[in-house]
């Protein structure tokens, strides 16, 4: 049987209701899904629907013995919002919708997702691609960060919000989609290779050296 955990519901703050969190690659519904989530939170008596900072939707407050009867009502995957894994991916719409995106933000997130959401790692492993500079998805603070330019994508690595905040490094720049990917499962294979449990990539960086990281990447 199942753990809660492994069922995706995170216990809330009165010990005795859970949240959970259906996977929503890189935020992007439809009109049809809103409406299967909204049905499903009612038909429960959840608490609250919240728009999550990883663009997931949760539905607060289903009681345990609900739990299982929620996920087949959705019959959607869980998002990966605990553990020692890849979360969701973050993107903006980039090129897709945005007159300012350089490069297909939302394209290359949807890849990113599917190739690696859920992923167990050494530690928790955050991924955002931005279509411009302006990061709307704050790429400079996540452990891969893809940041669009005209001449192609910039690579960032390292970077984490939390308590000791950390502002990325740039690996590598002009990277067309291809290279970005090839570029990103180095990284992704080296972090598994070299860090300790629980270490996030930063603080890997952190003992290693950073010039010794590109060193062995570039």
């Amino acid at each position: 049987m199942l753990k809660l955990g492994e069922k995706g519901a995170i216990i809330q703050k009165d010990k005795q209701t859970y949240a959970v969190a259906p996977h929503i690659p890189c935020g992007v519904v439809t009109p049809q899904l809103l409406r299967k989530i909204a049905d499903t939170a009612e038909k429960y008596n959840a608490q609250a629907l919240k728009i999550t900072g990883a663009a997931r939707i949760a539905i607060v407050g289903i009681k345990e013995e609900d739990i299982d009867k929620v996920w087949k009502e959705l019959d959607m995957a869980p998002g990966a919002a605990v553990g020692l894994c890849v979360r969701s991916v973050r993107a903006c719409p980039g090129t897709t919708f945005c007159k300012l995106g350089k490069q297909d933000a939302l394209g290359m997130g949807m890849k990113l997702d599917k190739q690696y959401h859920g992923m167990q790692l050494p530690g928790k492993f955050k991924i955002a691609v931005s279509g411009c500079s302006l990061n709307c998805v704050e790429s400079w603070v996540r452990d891969v960060g893809l940041i669009g330019k005209a001449n192609g994508w910039t690579l960032v690595i390292g970077g984490n919000v939390g308590a000791k905040p950390r502002i990325a490094q740039e690996l590598v720049d002009a990277l067309n989609d291809e290279q970005a990917l090839e570029k990103i499962s180095q990284v992704i294979t080296y972090y598994k290779e070299n860090a300790q449990k629980g270490e996030r990539l930063g603080k890997m960086i952190d003992r290693i050296g950073f010039d010794s990281v590109k060193a062995a990447l570039v």
